[in-house]
């Protein structure tokens, strides 16, 4: 893990998990704007196997109106990527980017304040997950 991640297990499979995943952020307000699936990506791109891996793109809207009204660039920070990835063993990972951590980045007393509002509902995202 990074500094500007936080990951949980799911005692689930990989498409129950990803059903969850997108469940729990529409109960904290979120909704998926995308939804990337990387290994069909490297399958058609370049023919490689990989074991599913998909990333969710994650968008309060609330908050991102409010991050975009104090700091217009942030759109390049913007949405939250939630990854669901199945690893060893059968188990599957969720790992969400810390909204905390990266709006941190941004020199603005308001952004930061939303980051980690953001991060804390991610954070019971994850809680309801491996519950």
């Amino acid at each position: 893990m990074s500094q500007f991640t936080f990951a949980v297990t799911s005692p689930e499979g990989f498409d129950a998990t990803v059903a969850r995943v997108t469940e729990a952020l529409k109960d904290e307000g979120f909704g998926v704007l995308t939804t990337i699936d990387v290994a069909a990506t490297l399958k058609a791109k370049l023919g490689l196997e990989r074991s599913p891996y998909i990333i969710l793109g994650a968008c309060n809207p609330q908050f991102a109106h409010q991050a975009l009204e104090a700091e217009p660039d942030i759109g390049a920070l913007l949405p939250c990527n939630v990854v669901v990835r199945e690893e060893a063993e059968g188990k599957v990972g969720v790992l969400f980017m810390d909204p905390a951590a990266v709006l941190g980045m941004v020199a603005n007393p308001d952004v930061e304040r939303l980051g980690n509002e953001v991060a804390a509902k991610l954070r019971r995202v994850a809680e309801a997950l491996s519950a």
